[in-house]
Parts: structure tokens; sequence; C-alpha cells
């Protein structure tokens, strides 16, 4: 007997408004302030990131990818606040934080549908870099850089240079905005319901759509805090990233409506 489809419900998407982004920073400030711990070692693990990233850009003698890769760091960082996001749940519903059950929701989580996000952001991650290098070589040729300090001179002291910056920005604003509109509600969804993760997709997209005013103010805040707080040795990730972690999973709960309104539906 073929047993019976129940479909998933699809999540509600809710109007918010610049009010609920501020109120989401500060009730994530809240979740950080009580359970600092969770949100240092993350932030460490994400600044660590950062570092072996740039050593390694220095090492391999490719000083021109360092401006980008810091830019296209921060497309990740949804993926590394996951289990941010699992300490503010956890909170919520009153359950004991401990290491080894939310970092054993990570490692679970990456082997079902959180892993096809992860999959998507790398992917975009790896577009991002290859279009840099192909308006290095349209504009500036296949010259080599000794220093990073090279690389700068020549991106704003020449006409080339300006022109590769400002198609390059426009074009990394737009994969930027298109992977933002794909994540930004997907990951805590897919952490907290039972969907796949194309309907978390739809449902993140849809959440900027409906929002676009309060979701882009919100995508731009995580870039400029990201990228300041990455200037010093990306030490000031220790911070920033816990912070914007949890109260993405406070704008989630704002913009996406509980089951039982869905059900009501």
């Amino acid at each position: 007997m073929v047993p019976e489809y129940k479909p998933v419900p699809q999540p509600v998407i809710r109007e918010i408004t610049m009010e609920d982004v501020q109120a989401a920073f500060y009730e994530g400030l809240n979740d950080f302030r009580a359970a600092p711990a969770y949100g240092l070692f993350f932030g460490a693990v994400y600044a660590a990131g950062g570092i072996l990233m740039l050593a390694l850009v220095i090492a391999l003698d490719a000083v021109y990818l360092a401006y980008p890769l810091a830019a296209g760091f921060a497309l990740i960082g949804p993926f590394v606040a996951v289990g941010l996001y699992e300490v503010s749940r956890r909170r919520d519903h009153g359950e004991k934080l401990a290491w080894g059950p939310i970092l054993g929701v990570i490692f679970s989580q990456s082997k079902r549908e959180l892993g096809w996000m992860a999959f998507v952001t790398l992917f975009v991650l790896i577009i991002w870099l290859y279009q840099v290098r192909l308006l290095l070589a349209l504009f500036l040729g296949f010259q080599s850089f000794a220093t990073l300090g090279d690389f700068l001179n020549v991106v704003f002291t020449t006409p080339e240079g300006l022109l590769f910056l400002l198609v390059g920005n426009v074009v990394g604003a737009l994969l930027s905005l298109g992977l933002f509109s794909l994540t930004v509600i997907s990951f805590p969804l897919l952490l907290d319901r039972d969907v796949d993760f194309i309907t978390a997709m739809i449902a993140s997209v849809k959440s900027v759509v409906m929002n676009p005013k309060p979701m882009i103010a919100w995508g731009l805040f995580i870039v400029l805090g990201l990228i300041l707080a990455s200037i010093p040795f990306f030490l000031g990730l220790l911070i920033i990233l816990p912070a914007l972690g949890h109260a993405s999973w406070r704008l989630y709960q704002k913009v996406v409506a509980p089951p039982e309104a869905e059900a009501a539906t």
C-alpha cells in the first residue's frame, strides 16, 4: 500500500519594518551576552579562516586576490553562523546549552539540506573569484604584482585600474545581492524546519522581495560590519560575527510566521 503523501506546509513570509530589523539586532546582542563563550568560539573560527585565507594569498603570490577574497569572505558568513542559530534556538526552547549537542547539530545538518545550501554558497564564491580573475585579464592584462601595495597603486592611479574597480564592484554587488537573497532566511529555516533547500531558498528570496528596504538595509549592515571587523587582522570578527549571527536568527523569526500560523492558512 502506497503511503499517503502529506505535503510540508510552505513557510509564510510576513512583512517587516526597519524597526523590526533594529529590534532583531538588539535581541541578537542579548543572545550573545547570555552565552558569550559560544559566540566568541564561532567568531574565532571565522577569524582564523580569514587569517588562513590571507596567508595563502601571500604564500601563493596572488596578492591581487586579497581584496576580492576579503569581500567574498562575507558570503560564507551565514554557513559559519549555523552554530549561533542553534544557540538562539535552544535558548528559545529552554534547552540546555552544551558544546556536544550544538556542534553535533552543525555536523549532522551539514549532511542534510544544509549541506546543499553550503554548496550553493561556495559555488557563488568560486564564481566571484573567477570573475575577478577575468576582469583582471580584461582590464589589467596578465601582469603580476609583487606586493599588495603595487596592486593597489595600479588599481587606484590608472584609468584601467579604476575601470576594473568600478566594474568589479558592480558585478560583485549583484552576486552578493543574489546570494544574500538566497541565504538570508534559508539557513535558519533549514535548521528550524523540515523543508528542502529549494523551498528554503524560495522563501528567502520571497522575504527580500516582500521587504526590500529592511532586508537590503540588513544585508548592507552585515557586509559593512564584516568588512570593518576584518580590518584589524580579522579580530573584530570575534564580536561582530556572533552579534550578526544571533540577530539573523531573530530576524528570521520576525520574517517567517510560526508553524501554527502556517497551519491556519
